[in-house]
């Protein structure tokens, strides 16, 4: 089950309570408070991580409790702290406050990671009251009380590169021959359900990833079809296929379509608007498919594509263009941002943190590091005593 918004319930773990405890031991007379503290109570964290690919484990799990601190004890025993609550999320999730509606972190990398709710503070044992005047301290605090909070999971999947067309314009047909991905593909609309992710690797060192986005129908902005809760997984796309079928079942113009498409865009979000485009005119082994790419180019003033996923036409040349495409919008960030390095097409972050990490020299064992580093058979230790004499 795809699940990409969630409403839960976030409590932290309670702070454990202080100890009113005095020493009492043979011998030793007026022993004084030895109450320990209580320990921390739990935070709850949320951290992206990759292979966590939709949001189903809080679908049937609603409230989510971290566990409390545990009570400080006599002797001066504190009170054992709480291991903090970690919650795994896709990487591209929102977290937004269910209550003001504001955006608290997007956690858009591998490995960042957010404490929604902090543990209530550890109670202080009667230990911490004693002083000359109140030599038998009878006091102690409670631990404190963990925070509670309602937030919203939304996740907007993080691509390279997203699909857009009407129904059945062959988007899915598209993902599925030019990565590994196997997203279900029939003649009828609405055909996709969800959004799928592929990855495509032009070389052995480079790769994108592709996400094929629910088909798109007049109104999708305004939350008509599928379009409402699926246009948000297309906001981190860099660069937008827009995918239109030359003959359409319905008879309707591919050129009116396209533009219908464009409006939604521009409705839900002006800058997703003017995101980079390429049009590309799929099935092209239909008749007819060479004067809708004319009519087409004429009407928006740009190039325009053929490609055909059942013969391969136009594929190379497709994948070519928008290699070309990610690269250029990488540089362009480079040179905004001097500070960071254009990352290589497809590896992600985590990835390439991890190449420019420094390589540990190995550790060579005693025998070949040592003052015996030399010894063999030939050379025996006598031989060097009998050198140095």
């Amino acid at each position: 089950m795809f699940v990409d918004r969630v409403k839960i319930e976030l409590r932290a773990g309670r702070g454990g309570n202080g100890c009113v405890s005095f020493r009492r031991e043979r011998y030793i007379p007026r022993g004084g408070p030895d109450g320990g503290d209580g320990g921390e109570g739990a935070s709850i964290i949320l951290e992206a991580r990759h292979g966590v690919n939709s949001l189903a484990q809080f679908a049937n799990r609603k409230f989510w409790r971290a566990p409390c601190g545990s009570p400080g004890q006599g002797s001066g025993c504190h009170g054992r702290a709480a291991r903090d609550l970690k919650l795994y999320v896709p990487i591209g999730t929102a977290l937004i406050d269910a209550e003001h509606g504001f955006v608290i972190k997007d956690l858009v990398k591998a490995g960042e990671q957010v404490v929604v709710v902090r543990g209530g503070k550890k109670g202080r044992g009667n230990v911490h009251f004693k002083s000359a005047q109140n030599q038998a301290p009878r006091e102690s605090t409670r631990g404190g009380e963990g925070e509670n909070r309602l937030v919203v999971l939304e996740l907007k999947s993080i691509a390279d590169v997203g699909l857009l067309g009407m129904p059945n314009a062959g988007k899915s047909t598209l993902l599925s021959v030019i990565s590994a991905a196997r997203p279900e593909i029939a003649d009828y609309p609405f055909t996709t359900k969800h959004p799928n992710i592929g990855i495509v690797r032009p070389t052995v060192d480079s790769s994108f990833a592709v996400a094929d986005i629910p088909g798109l129908i007049e109104g999708a902005s305004e939350g008509v079809g599928l379009g409402h809760d699926f246009l948000r997984h297309v906001e981190r796309a860099g660069l937008l296929i827009h995918l239109v079928e030359p003959m359409p079942s319905d008879g309707a113009d591919p050129v009116a379509n396209y533009h219908t498409i464009r409006s939604e865009l521009a409705s839900y979000s002006p800058e997703l608007a003017k995101r980079d485009e390429i049009v590309v005119i799929s099935k092209c082994e239909l008749t007819g498919a060479s004067e809708v790419r004319d009519a087409m180019a004429e009407s928006i003033g740009k190039d325009v594509r053929l490609i055909s996923a059942v013969t391969g036409q136009g594929l190379p040349g497709l994948i070519r263009v928008i290699v070309q495409h990610l690269d250029d919008a990488r540089k362009r960030e480079s040179e905004a941002d001097p500070s960071q390095e254009p990352l290589a097409v497809g590896l992600r972050v985590g990835e390439v943190m991890a190449s420019k990490q420094p390589v540990k020299p190995r550790r060579l064992p005693p025998h070949l590091s040592g003052p015996t580093a030399n010894l063999s058979d030939q050379n025996q230790p006598r031989d060097y005593n009998e050198a140095s004499q």
